[in-house]
């Protein structure tokens, strides 16, 4: 137990360390602009994409960094395909990063707190965490980083983990992505169609719950 607490404060202070350090070297500041980002990735060359994929992990392990200018500037620099998969493949490899690292650290806790009744409860359902799970990704305002540790403190399966996020995470990869690239263009309109359409992941959740609640047999 000691020594999990140990890691838990260790892992806080490299965590806070590293925010320091982004702030005090300026490399916040050009995460922050996309232009910037834009340009520092492309001048990397092949070693661009593995920036991106790094980056993307690195804001979902450390919350306050942004990781909507990173898609945005992957999208400009590589197109909405390969964009897309830089990003998708950042935010799960720190998605899964972030539920093992709860997992490891707090999981035994929770168990020990809660005993049988936390694998009774809708938290030790897998169904409803896997949907829990995947309807945040849909929700760009419910924080990723904060679900990807508060699910490892669950009983929800790695695997469960990884396919609901993976499902969740694909449609605003894609549209940061495409409007990243679409604001490298400066087409106007396309850049409008991409807002829309990012702002229309948002009603997905509402539309599916509507359906179910319409065929769902009335009570008897």
């Amino acid at each position: 137990m000691r020594f999990k607490l140990l890691a838990v404060l260790a892992l806080l202070a490299l965590l806070a360390t590293t925010y320091w350090l982004l702030h005090q070297t300026g490399a916040m500041a050009t995460i922050l602009d996309r232009a910037a980002l834009h340009d520092r990735i492309t001048q990397l060359g092949p070693w661009g994409p593995l920036m991106v994929v790094g980056l993307m992990v690195l804001a979902i392990l450390v919350s306050p960094i942004p990781s909507a200018p990173i898609a945005l500037a992957a999208g400009a620099a590589y197109g909405h395909v390969w964009g897309t998969l830089y990003v998708l493949l950042g935010s799960e490899i720190g998605a899964l990063a972030a539920f093992s690292l709860a997992r490891w650290l707090g999981g035994e806790t929770m168990r020990r707190w809660f005993g049988e009744r936390l694998s009774m409860s809708l938290l030790g359902s897998q169904n409803a965490l896997m949907g829990i799970v995947l309807v945040s990704r849909l929700l760009p305002f419910i924080s990723f980083d904060i679900v990807s540790y508060a699910a490892g403190l669950t009983v929800l399966s790695f695997w469960r983990f990884a396919i609901a996020t993976l499902i969740g995470v694909v449609p605003a990869s894609f549209l940061l992505a495409h409007f990243g690239g679409e604001m490298a263009t400066g087409e106007s309109d396309r850049i409008m169609i991409s807002v829309l359409a990012l702002g229309a992941i948002t009603l997905i959740p509402l539309v599916v719950k509507l359906i179910r609640d319409h065929l769902r047999p009335p009570p008897t």
